[in-house]
């Protein structure tokens, strides 16, 4: 890890949609910056930057030959990632839900007729939300007057 950058949350690095997109990128192997860039709407500098934060998060691996570096995913990382995300959700070593499992229909009782009743029908004839703009729901906004010709 550099030692200018703290170590930054996994969660976190992963937050950013760019990040986000940088991971998926590396998914298939080793990538440049330059190769990464291409495929983003941001710079190769904002890529490197970005980089940065998904190394200091120990998610990715950078491996220097000449004057390009290459960069991976770092399976270590991903793992320890995989296992936080089991221990959130509750889940063993195996993957299956350490919890009691939901509740099943009654002895006898196909599942498909244990399912719970259908919403009541006042739900179903209730008015759309309203538009975030207009109390009344009519949208918001000026209309604009279409101009066609100057004169």
């Amino acid at each position: 890890m550099n030692a200018y950058r703290a170590a930054i949350d996994p969660f976190e690095a992963l937050g950013d949609a760019t990040r986000r997109a940088i991971v998926e990128g590396l998914r298939d192997g080793e990538r440049t910056v330059g190769d990464l860039a291409a495929g983003l709407p941001v710079s190769r500098p904002a890529v490197s930057q970005h980089l940065g934060v998904l190394k200091a998060a120990g998610l990715v691996l950078e491996r220097p030959q000449g004057t390009r570096r290459y960069y991976r995913l770092d399976p270590i990382g991903l793992v320890r990632l995989q296992g936080r995300l089991d221990a959130m959700w509750g889940l063993d070593d195996a993957g299956e839900a350490v919890a009691a499992p939901p509740p099943s229909a009654p002895a006898g009782v196909p599942a498909a007729e244990a399912a719970p009743p259908p919403a009541s029908p006042a739900a179903e004839a209730a008015p759309p939300p309203a538009s975030p703009d207009r109390a009344d729901g009519k949208g918001g906004g000026k209309k604009r007057k279409k101009k066609h010709g100057r004169k």
